[in-house]
């Protein structure tokens, strides 16, 4: 997931740091992989013997690339492995090394990461949910309709410039976050829960748990191209919208097959069996951030 704000305002972090509350329960099997990877690291507690909630790690922009991915003269995990069944949040994407964000494609890609020394070769499992915020430029204003941004267009290029378009493919949703109104806060609307949203989600797992009992996976994340040709089919009409988004979006084979993801996703959270063109739609619609502050 992937959070722009036109404004500089604290509500996309707070967004970010509600995803855990919401996300299924962990099994037994990857409580106990946490723990280990934990203990590797030598960053489990001695009061808690196992980890039984989904980890969150919110390394700061100044982070080392083998920080985040792991290594040093003694190899262990880095981030990226401590984040592993959770989520791994970066506060201001543009503020990290562009060298440090381009460790994360292989990762991201493979769910494991494998550092390699004189003394062998090391692999740690990461499969976590990338979680990501910034600004569109500097003063954070640019696109605004409430104020005037004040950066120069090289400064802009240059600022979304860190971010490259491969990182960019990896990231399903997009989802760009406007200023609140005043009016809006005095609304006396009670919002969704968590533990309502949660209750969703648990039962779209359940359905994805059951769908793939003999395939040796449990969500729709985990799909290889050849499952999702098995699990992901859709009707005419949707293949004909998502043939015009492809065109006009110039989306790649990775962009094509994490919209089929992620619409599968939306159709289980609504309880249907199929993968209808109003999923398809919206899936799309996750991906048009990038074309808007990504020209090129």
């Amino acid at each position: 997931m992937f959070i722009n704000s036109v404004v500089r305002v604290h509500g996309k972090t707070m967004l970010a740091r509600r995803i855990p509350s919401i996300l299924p329960d962990l099994s037994f099997e990857e409580a106990l992989e946490i723990t280990k990877i934990h203990s590797i690291a030598g960053t489990l507690k001695p009061e808690i013997p196992i980890i039984t909630t989904r980890p969150f790690r919110a390394p700061h922009h100044t982070i080392s690339a083998t920080s985040l991915s792991g290594g040093g003269i003694n190899p262990k995990p880095g981030e990226i492995s401590l984040a592993h069944y959770g989520v791994l949040f970066l506060d201001e994407l543009p503020e990290f090394n562009q060298h440090t964000l381009e460790v994360l494609r292989g990762p991201l890609e493979d769910g494991a990461v494998t550092i390699s020394r004189l003394n062998g070769s090391f692999t740690y499992p990461c499969e976590f949910m990338f979680v990501a915020s910034m600004n569109p430029c500097p003063c954070g204003y640019y696109g605004s309709s409430d104020k005037e941004c004040t950066c120069t267009p090289q400064a802009i290029t240059k600022y979304m410039g860190k971010i490259s378009g491969p990182l960019l493919d990896r990231i399903d949703i997009q989802i760009e976050v406007n200023s609140v109104k005043y009016d809006r806060l005095q609304k006396e609307e009670i919002p969704e829960s968590s533990e309502k949203i949660k209750k969703r989600v648990d039962k779209a797992r359940n359905i994805q748990r059951q769908r793939y009992g003999n395939e040796n996976i449990y969500s729709n994340s985990a799909l290889t191209p050849k499952l999702i040709e098995k699990y992901c089919k859709i009707e005419k009409d949707s293949k004909k919208l998502l043939e015009i988004a492809f065109e006009k979006m110039g989306l790649s084979a990775r962009a094509y097959s994490r919209i089929l993801k992620v619409a599968r996703t939306i159709a289980d959270l609504e309880g249907k069996e199929k993968i209808e063109k109003s999923h398809i739609a919206e899936a799309i619609q996750y991906r048009s951030l990038d074309k808007k502050y990504w020209k090129n």
